[in-house]
């Protein structure tokens, strides 16, 4: 009984855990909602915000996109028994550091213009993949960690590819060897799998309520479009496919249609380290 309940444990701590409120770019918003006995729907301009019942309340759980200024944003909100109402919130600055890499590949940085058509065309497609809503009552918050190995770039870096200036990073990178097993994060359903031109190989989970996870540079993908797969399963490896200095796990975590922080959803610590192969 002593084993079980041990065993027991990290699933009773994941299932009590809930985001904090975190209003800067690229961040989390988690506001609660007035009662109402249905749930609410929520939308931020014009896209639709994750709603979930925490502790007998409603929250509205809202990324905010990188390129937010400081300032007032507001919540539509409409319940089946209740008037249209707003609600409004404030969006923190944050500063995020700077980075800077070579690559060798002149093309990763300056794609030719046949090159740039395919990108158009993968973006255009990613994008409709994480714009696509799925309702789900109770998605899962609780993230663990996808893979063993420090983090090598954090979320928001302003990075600069061979002297140029790019798009702030998307996401955070996971340094460790080819092969290493990459997990879901949480449970859902595969929504795309594909090789693209920056991405590689990738991997895009549907957690629900428009939140979703994205792998990048895999060098091998487990699961086919459609598959339900649960929180912690191995969905694929570790790899360099795609624009990448070499082995890592680009992980994006995508609410709402935009890039967020996935340390608003991890209930680990540190990331686990490499199993060593020595």
């Amino acid at each position: 009984i002593l084993i079980l309940c041990v065993l027991l444990l990290p699933a009773v701590a994941a299932a009590a855990s809930f985001p904090k409120s975190n209003p800067v770019p690229g961040g989390v918003a988690v506001l609660q909602l007035p009662d109402s006995k249905m749930r609410p729907m929520v939308h931020l301009g014009h896209e639709r915000i994750m709603v979930v019942r925490h502790r007998d309340h409603w929250y509205a759980l809202a990324g905010i996109p990188l390129s937010t200024q400081p300032g007032e944003l507001v919540l539509e909100i409409k319940a089946a028994e209740a008037p249209a109402l707003q609600l409004k919130f404030s969006v923190v600055p944050k500063q995020y550091a700077e980075q800077r890499l070579t690559i060798k590949n002149p093309q990763l940085v300056n794609p030719t213009p046949a090159e740039l058509k395919r990108i158009e065309r993968e973006h255009a497609h990613l994008l409709k993949v994480l714009d696509t809503w799925v309702a789900k009552p109770d998605p899962g918050l609780a993230f663990i960690w996808p893979a063993a190995g420090p983090q090598t770039s954090g979320f928001g870096l302003r990075r600069f590819l061979n002297g140029e200036a790019r798009s702030p990073h998307s996401g955070i990178d996971i340094g460790a060897p080819a092969g290493t097993p990459v997990k879901a994060p949480e449970q859902g359903v595969v929504a795309d799998v594909g090789h693209y031109y920056f991405c590689g190989n990738t991997l895009t989970i549907n957690l629900g309520q428009g939140l979703y996870s994205v792998f990048c540079h895999l060098s091998k993908i487990n699961v086919h479009k459609g598959e339900r797969v649960r929180r912690g399963q191995i969905v694929g490896a570790i790899g360099a496919t795609g624009g990448t200095t070499g082995p890592n796990l680009h992980w994006t975590v995508s609410l709402n249609g935009t890039p967020v922080n996935p340390h608003e959803f991890l209930v680990q610590g540190p990331p686990p380290a490499a199993e060593s192969k020595h």
